[in-house]
């Protein structure tokens, strides 16, 4: 068993698929705090209205972040940053659109509140790490 383990360790793609999840749960957090601060200093009334633009805001905060650790530990990246970036904001948007589809189809079940926001993040981090690492962070050919 501690064989198999050691083996499986060792291979580059779960190491990576662990470190992106690490910098993951650190995007996690900042998207956290980022919609906690901006829904607190929303009017209680108009949280609700301004749902999507606050989950937006969040979940924007936690993709820069999120692109830093990645190209710098999780992949190791040397390609061209700038262009890096822009795919990653790409993958970004598109999780991003998933996250609001998913919040558009949970908020009238659970609310606009943190259970949905819960529920929409993680239906990006499957888009977001297999997006990221075969095309965003692919090593050079």
């Amino acid at each position: 068993m501690e064989a198999l383990l050691q083996r499986v360790t060792q291979r580059r793609g779960v190491r990576q698929f662990v470190k992106f999840g690490i910098v993951g749960a650190s995007g996690f957090i900042v998207n956290l705090i980022v919609f906690t601060l901006v829904q607190w200093a929303q009017p209680l009334d108009e949280r609700a209205m301004r749902y999507t633009m606050t989950f937006s805001i969040a979940f924007l905060a936690g993709g820069v972040s999120n692109y830093f650790l990645n190209r710098i530990w999780t992949f190791r990246a040397t390609g061209h940053a700038v262009v890096q970036g822009a795919q990653f904001l790409t993958v970004s948007a598109i999780a991003l659109l998933v996250g609001l589809g998913v919040s558009w189809l949970a908020t009238p079940h659970l609310g606009p509140g943190h259970r949905t926001w819960l529920l929409a993040t993680l239906s990006g981090i499957v888009v977001n790490f297999f997006v990221n690492k075969y095309w965003t962070f692919r090593p050079a050919e």
